[in-house]
């Protein structure tokens, strides 16, 4: 059975991209080996979303309040791209990467399925 969901980024800088999500995102790790950190990620949902074009994924971390997360990201250095969208579901931004990327940053609308998840492991 599917216990969980292990998402990877790719990252020309990837040790400083582990520094943010340790240090600055405050996310738990275990060290796999030589340095390889494998984070904790907090309850998480999966939308699968119609494409005419090519296929595609996305990774978005979620928050309650995008602004107040926003301004306590940039306190910590942490670079916001672009302003925050109004994109219907919920307001949106991104995050830069270190070395280059961007992951996206949401406070959502909509109804979430994170409550599923804590409901099923507290069984």
């Amino acid at each position: 059975m599917i216990t969980g969901v292990h998402a990877l980024i790719y990252a020309p800088q990837a040790d400083k991209v582990r520094a943010l999500f340790r240090d600055v995102l405050g996310f738990p790790s275990v060290d796999a080996g030589h340095g390889w950190l494998i984070f904790a990620l907090p309850p998480s949902e999966l939308g699968i979303h119609p494409t005419d074009g090519d296929s595609s994924h996305e990774l978005y971390l979620m928050c309650d309040d995008v602004d107040a997360t926003i301004a306590e990201l940039r306190a910590k250095g942490v670079e916001i791209v672009g302003d925050v969208e109004d994109a219907g579901f919920g307001r949106v931004t991104r995050i830069a990467l270190p070395g280059g990327g961007e992951i996206g940053l949401y406070e959502p609308r909509h109804p979430t399925a994170l409550h599923l998840t804590q409901n099923a492991s507290s069984r």
